[in-house]
């Protein structure tokens, strides 16, 4: 029962790793970037962050998937 719980709550991380990176960078990208007047180089910026953090979830999903198949 231990090992379901490791998955389940690395299951919830992804899911908020994923949901905030999103949320974040759609904040950014759409009212902060404009309000502030920011060159396009800085949404460049912001958009090689969000894939930083997606890349991370993938890499998440895929030990999460190791970890399914060890059961």
């Amino acid at each position: 029962m231990d090992k379901d719980a490791a998955i389940a709550a690395k299951g919830r991380h992804i899911a908020i790793v994923i949901a905030a990176t999103i949320c974040i960078w759609l904040i950014l990208s759409i009212f902060v970037g404009p309000a502030l007047g920011l060159p396009g180089r800085y949404a460049l910026l912001f958009d090689f962050a969000a894939l930083a953090g997606l890349i991370y979830a993938v890499v998440n999903i895929f030990q999460l998937w190791r970890m399914r198949q060890g059961q």
